[in-house]
């Protein structure tokens, strides 16, 4: 007799591939438009299902985990991040919580090096000549940038995508430093050409570019508060792919709007979409909608993680990327 299929539950719509092997492997019910759930809606889920698939932008917090049926026994995050979820309430109530890390440190990082070039480079103002049609020719002092090579990049978190990014900006030429809790290897440092800074507050008062990397937590949130953003070296420019809480965001847009920072490149908000207006109003700020991991080989690969992390549950195993309070 054929064992009963899990059912699955996936808050938003994910790239065909992923939902057609879903649906084949599980009882799974599928988001039939690209919107976020309601509280509503998620509670309806969790009171239902064996496994829930949501992304980062569905808040599973106690509340919701405090209203789960019987059968819940495995939340599997879509993204590596899992600041979205209360992971200890659902430790506590017997649910397993599993993420998709890994998977997008290259895209990540090549973002990174977008936004840098983009800002240093001033792409966006001459590609809104360009839209405008108000280019009159070339001029020996128009639309003047940096260079990158020689410059001072300070990554604010040595991970597996501060190194990446760190292994990228070396080959333009970019002299590698990083503030992380713990210093890395000497083989690692001696690898990546890094100089690794104790004081976060000397590290960002030397550096041309700061390049976010850390995630969410309540000791990373404003990490980069006024008083840090004011030791910036003039001419200095952030870029932030990693959370937007690391940042104060109105005291960047303060320094940004007298001059005090040269530019930013931001793919991540403090609040969300609710970004600040004058941010809007800036030429020297470059803001994208969260979409540095956005590839389509990136976005298949954590299906491929999410697919195996419920199918070694199905078979009573412990999945292989399950979280652990002790991980956050």
């Amino acid at each position: 007799m054929a064992r009963e299929r899990l059912s699955v539950v996936v808050t938003r719509r994910l790239p065909e591939p992923v939902e057609t092997r879903l649906s084949e492997l599980f009882d799974v019910r599928l988001r039939e438009d690209d919107t976020p759930m309601s509280k509503a809606e998620l509670v309806a889920a969790v009171k239902d299902a064996d496994v829930l698939v949501p992304t980062i932008t569905d808040t599973i917090d106690g509340g919701i985990l405090g209203q789960a049926g019987e059968r819940l026994r495995l939340i599997a995050n879509y993204g590596a991040g899992v600041d979205n979820i209360d992971v200890s309430t659902a430790r506590q109530r017997g649910i397993m919580v599993s993420n998709t890390p890994g998977v997008l440190t290259d895209d990540t990082a090549d973002m990174t090096m977008a936004l840098i070039m983009a800002v240093v480079r001033r792409i966006p103002e001459g590609l809104a000549v360009m839209q405008k049609g108000e280019w009159d020719g070339w001029a020996p002092t128009a639309f003047l940038g940096g260079r990158l090579a020689g410059r001072r990049l300070g990554i604010l978190g040595m991970g597996h995508i501060g190194q990446a990014v760190a292994r990228r900006a070396a080959a333009f030429g970019m002299q590698v430093h990083y503030h992380n809790r713990r210093r890395l290897r000497p083989e690692t440092e001696e690898a990546l050409e890094a100089t690794y800074w104790d004081s976060l507050d000397q590290m960002i008062a030397r550096m041309d570019v700061i390049s976010v990397h850390c995630p969410s937590t309540p000791s990373t949130f404003h990490l980069l508060n006024a008083r840090r953003l004011k030791l910036l070296k003039p001419g200095a420019v952030i870029v932030n792919t990693s959370r937007g809480e690391v940042i104060d965001e109105h005291a960047l847009t303060r320094g940004l709007r007298t001059g005090e920072i040269s530019g930013a490149g931001l793919d991540v908000y403090e609040n969300g979409t609710d970004i600040n207006p004058r941010l809007r109003e800036l030429p020297n700020v470059v803001l994208l909608p969260h979409m540095g991991s956005a590839t389509i080989e990136g976005r298949v690969e954590m299906g491929e993680k999410v697919l195996l992390n419920i199918k070694t549950f199905e078979d009573g195993h412990r999945p292989p990327d399950l979280v652990v309070p002790s991980m956050l």
